[in-house]
């Protein structure tokens, strides 16, 4: 009696839809860990897997998601990723339990056997391996079945051999008709590049660094639970995948394209699709884990370098600017994109420019300048330092082109060296820069000494007082240089104008003033003109307006200047650098624990932020070490007053006399507001006012202001 063999296909599909309907996952999952008896043995599947990819990639090149490159050099890369030492050991051991697969998908399928049941004869094959090893083991089968069926179907137009074995499978009439099998045929393809991304990724889970994550973190344990559902339904598809293809064989013209086979291979797809994305996730989660875990270990290692003594700053420079080993030359010489060594720094004293791309160009232009000036004579001692900009970016938003020209930008203004990219910038060094420097959004100077020290964690204050006087940079250097310091004229103003040095030398009254009050200025410059002629005496007159100057302080400017009111400053950057300096005197004063009450320069200088705290102008008068400073009506009394304090002047000089005349005709009646430049853990408890010595109130202010 003849036994009719029932191609898989052909099997009624009742009883497949009936599975697909009814099928409980937990059930199923407790059928297939029942099969679950791992020996301990284990391998590495990537070098199969790349194989197995291989195969699929060649057999069908029009499948969707598969390109087909046919070079030497994709020959060569699967040799170096395949072909490793003990590959080919593994596979003896291996092709028993493949080739075992392959006769169980051939037999059940061919006969027309139940699809769960043949993916569970395939578990019991490989009953003592890992998951990751069994899902790789029934995708090399497949792959072996497959890959035979498509050698013949290529090769039989011009293989003789081929073409024999093409014709006993009658494969020529099936392939005549490809154009009407397509939709199969792509329906498999999908299928298939489904099967190989959710086994690449369970086995992207098996290789997770136990270092970092370990099996009962809740992150893998979340990954874990699901990996034996997505190996089973990985194999079922394999099943499932195997019929279609034996299917084709031997059928001839008989063959009926059913469109219920093609719906079962598009909803295994979606399924295994959908394994895949949640199983996505969760090993995203996973990664992150481990990304923090190493980040942690990454900063803890850089804090214990940067605590750690050195010979020279190549350690300390090495961890800070170059991520990966391989990036010999993190550095770019701005001027000229040039990628230079780190050795440029060895034994060099480096400022470390830390900021992100908004920098101001009132900043960029200064410290040009000053980097320059620093470089006319090298010999000088201080030339021997080199400036490195570390660009900081926010991570969590996406890197566009107008932030790609925004950085380049800003390096072609540079006159020093750069990290040639802020991705290049290690996280853990971000976090280091904003935990242990406080960088937050302003620029910051980090010194590190010829040793790799960090002798200031922002030399940028210093820096705008003294300029480079202030090498080499240190906070020592910063402490000693305001014990030499008096509040003078000097200080207050004489690297803003070149001039003023001038007149100092010639022993001129110097009268500083501001304010955004036009009809002020007029009134306040007519005034102090007429008394000064009346004195007797040399003045010259400055105005320095407001910080932030905008354009009512450019139109203010062009007004002095067409009246000739007084002097005016030829930049609006040098009205911005002479409040920044007033600034900087304000945190490099905070940084050794300054009290505004304890200290005279420290009054001075909330005194002349109060002015710039004002709506109203103001003025300080100075001559030798004598300075007089009031605001507005204020100064405006005084001045119109002159004949009542004019008798002091012969004895006491003009400005003591003036400021004798303030101290004692001081109104109990004033509001002064104090804007203090914020910086993190730099702002005092208590601030008096400078003008009757009472505690000022607090108010917090937010400030956009754009003129």
């Amino acid at each position: 009696m003849a036994t009719s063999i029932v191609p898989y296909r052909m099997q009624p599909v009742g009883r497949e839809r009936h599975m697909f309907a009814t099928s409980d996952d937990n059930a199923m999952l407790r059928q297939v860990q029942a099969t679950h008896a791992p020996d301990g043995r284990e391998f590495n599947v990537k070098p199969l897997l790349y194989i197995i990819e291989d195969i699929f990639q060649r057999a069908a090149p029009s499948f969707p998601g598969f390109i087909q490159v046919e070079t030497q050099a994709q020959l060569d890369v699967l040799d170096d990723k395949a072909f490793q030492s003990g590959f080919f050991d593994m596979l003896d051991l291996l092709s028993s339990t493949i080739n075992r697969i392959s006769c169980e998908i051939s037999c059940k399928c061919s006969g027309g056997g139940d699809a769960h049941a043949t993916t569970l004869g395939i578990f019991n094959i490989v009953t003592s391996y890992s998951w990751d090893a069994k899902v790789v083991l029934a995708l090399a089968a497949f792959a072996l079945n497959y890959g035979e069926f498509w050698v013949v179907a290529q090769l039989f137009p011009v293989n003789p051999l081929a073409k024999s074995v093409a014709l006993l499978k009658q494969l020529p009439e099936i392939l005549e008709r490809a154009d009407t099998l397509k939709p199969r045929f792509e329906t498999l393809g999908n299928l298939i590049k489904a099967m190989l991304d959710l086994t690449k990724c369970i086995v992207e889970v098996k290789e997770l660094p136990s270092d970092y994550i370990t099996s009962d973190t809740p992150e893998m344990a979340a990954v874990t639970a699901h990996i034996p559902t997505a190996v089973y339904w990985i194999i079922r598809s394999i099943v499932a995948c195997a019929g279609q293809i034996l299917g084709l064989i031997g059928m001839g013209h008989e063959y009926i394209i059913s469109t219920t086979e093609t719906w079962e291979l598009s909803s295994l797809a979606h399924k295994i699709n959908s394994i895949y994305n949640h199983l996505l996730q969760q090993l995203k989660l996973c990664h992150q884990l481990i990304e923090e875990k190493r980040q942690i270990e990454s900063y803890q290692a850089l804090v214990r370098l940067m605590e750690t003594i050195h010979i020279d700053n190549m350690k300390v420079l090495n961890r800070l600017l170059i991520h990966t080993k391989d990036d010999q030359l993190p550095l770019v010489e701005c001027p000229t994109k040039r990628k230079v060594s780190i050795d440029v720094l060895r034994r060099k004293s480096v400022l470390l420019l830390v900021s992100d791309l908004d920098v101001s160009n009132e900043e960029l232009f200064l410290l040009d300048q000053m980097y320059r000036e620093s470089r006319q004579l090298s010999s000088r001692t201080e030339s021997q330092y080199e400036v490195v900009w570390l660009p900081i970016v926010d991570r969590s938003t996406p890197w566009t082109a107008a932030k790609e020209g925004k950085f380049e930008a800003l390096q072609y203004m540079m006159p020093w060296f750069s990290v040639h990219h802020p991705s290049a910038i290690d996280p853990a060094v971000i976090r280091y820069a904003k935990e242990k420097w406080d960088f937050r959004k302003k620029p910051i100077l980090v010194v590190l000494d010829p040793q790799g020290r960090v002798v200031n964690q922002n030399a940028l204050h210093m820096m705008w007082i003294w300029g480079s006087v202030a090498f080499p940079f240190s906070v020592a250097r910063e402490e000693a240089l305001w014990k030499e310091e008096t509040w003078r004229i000097d200080l207050l103003a004489d690297s803003v104008d070149p001039v003023i040095p001038t007149w100092i030398m010639e022993q001129k009254h110097i009268c500083l003033y501001g304010g955004e009050d036009l009809e002020w200025v007029r009134k306040f410059t007519a005034l102090m003109g007429a008394v000064a002629r009346a004195a007797g005496i040399a003045l010259e007159m400055l105005y320095v307006g407001k910080s932030n100057p905008k354009e009512k302080a450019r139109r203010i400017i062009s007004t002095i200047s067409v009246e000739k009111l007084s002097h005016t400053l030829p930049d609006p950057t040098l009205i911005w650098f002479f409040w920044v300096r007033l600034e900087s005197m304000w945190h490099s004063k905070m940084k050794f624990g300054t009290k505004v009450q304890q200290d005279p320069i420290m009054q001075e200088i909330v005194t002349m932020l109060s002015f710039d705290g004002s709506d109203q102008g103001w003025a300080v008068i100075s001559r030798g070490p004598h300075m007089a400073k009031a605001k507005d009506e204020t100064i405006l009394k005084c001045l119109t007053e002159y004949t009542t304090w004019e008798p002091n002047v012969p004895e006491k000089s003009f400005v003591v006399a003036m400021n004798d005349y303030l101290n004692e005709n001081r109104t109990p009646y004033h509001c002064n507001r104090l804007i203090l430049p914020g910086e993190a853990g730099r702002i005092p408890e208590k601030v008096v006012c400078a003008e009757c010595g009472r505690r000022m109130e607090e108010f917090i202010m937010y400030r956009c202001c754009t003129d």
